[in-house]
């Protein structure tokens, strides 16, 4: 390629990456959201199976809200400002009725970095009180300053972390506008703070980011053996529909909570016999036939880490 070919083609590269910029500045291109009708008084919006970035939003996690006659009640609040706006204008789509609470299933980023737009409304926020150590932690910080540079404009100085106006620590029943919300925390498991939301008059369940649909799961520090235990735990509710944290609408709560648990039971498998046999992480990792989900979004992405995170644990957990 000629120095004149090899110059022009950087300007075209440069001139795409230019109005990519300026396109996701402006919301251009930026991922659908439509609210989809899951049960009599219940809807639900589906990001998308990616990582978060400026030309998504962030928008890679579920939310959903239910319409009772008391006011709306939104569970996660999705992964930026601009997004919870977005649900907001989804919502008066159905209903004129305020946001009166935000459920949070749990504090990752992807799930509550909108939550200060609907506190601007005069929502009060419930979450679990295991989240405070987080929310206020080093750790949190640094999450957000981070999401400032890669998910801008979106995520900026205006951005903040929003505590709970109610932190819960047990079962706990909220009823609003005669409809009861059974909250259930299900933690440590994919987080310390996890809960999950059980609407038993519509038999539908809110599970957070303990089911992930059609996708891989990301572990992180998760603590997968209690996690294992919490999703047998959500199958004692008689479930018609499940809205998971990520992923499409299942009606088949077995079965899709299914695939959540057996990749952590693999994770926990293969990774806990190299830890036990104290074989190094590489040799182990190349030698694990991941067949059984290599074909699933985002499993090129996350599951190295996954599957170095569970190998720390179960050393950890040998101890």
């Amino acid at each position: 390629m000629s120095l004149l070919m090899r110059v022009s083609r950087s300007c075209v590269l440069v001139a795409m990456g230019l109005v990519s910029l300026q396109q996701a500045a402006h919301g251009q291109g930026a991922p659908a959201m439509q609210a989809q009708q899951v049960a009599a008084s219940a809807w639900y919006v589906e990001g998308v199976s990616s990582l978060g970035s400026p030309f998504n939003q962030n928008f890679i996690s579920n939310a959903a809200f239910v319409v009772t006659p008391a006011g709306v009640v939104v569970i996660d609040a999705l992964g930026s400002p601009a997004l919870a706006t977005r649900l907001l204008a989804e919502i008066r789509k159905v209903t004129d009725q305020p946001v009166t609470h935000v459920l949070v299933t749990h504090y990752h980023a992807d799930h509550i970095y909108g939550l200060q737009t609907f506190k601007d409304q005069g929502a009060k926020i419930i979450a679990h009180q295991a989240a405070r150590g987080y929310l206020h932690s080093e750790t949190a910080r640094l999450r957000l300053e981070v999401s400032r540079n890669e998910l801008a404009p979106w995520i900026n100085a205006q951005t903040h972390l929003v505590d709970a106006d109610v932190w819960i620590d047990g079962d706990t029943t909220l009823t609003i506008g005669g409809m009861d919300f059974q909250i259930k925390p299900v933690g440590p498991s994919h987080t310390p703070e996890d809960i999950a939301v059980y609407l038993p008059a519509q038999k539908l369940l809110f599970a957070g980011d303990l089911v992930f649909r059609s996708r891989i799961p990301y572990v992180g520090q998760a603590d997968s053996r209690h996690w294992i235990v919490a999703l047998d735990s959500l199958l004692g509710f008689d479930t018609a529909v499940i809205v998971p944290g990520h992923g499409p609408l299942s009606k088949e709560a077995r079965k899709d909570m299914q695939l959540t648990r057996d990749y952590l039971v693999y994770l926990r498998l293969t990774m806990g016999q190299a830890a036990k046999n104290m074989e190094p992480f590489e040799d182990a990792y190349l030698a694990t036939d991941w067949s059984e989900f290599e074909h699933l979004p985002l499993f090129r992405v996350a599951n190295r880490m996954n599957a170095y995170n569970t190998y720390l644990l179960l050393e950890h957990e040998a101890n």
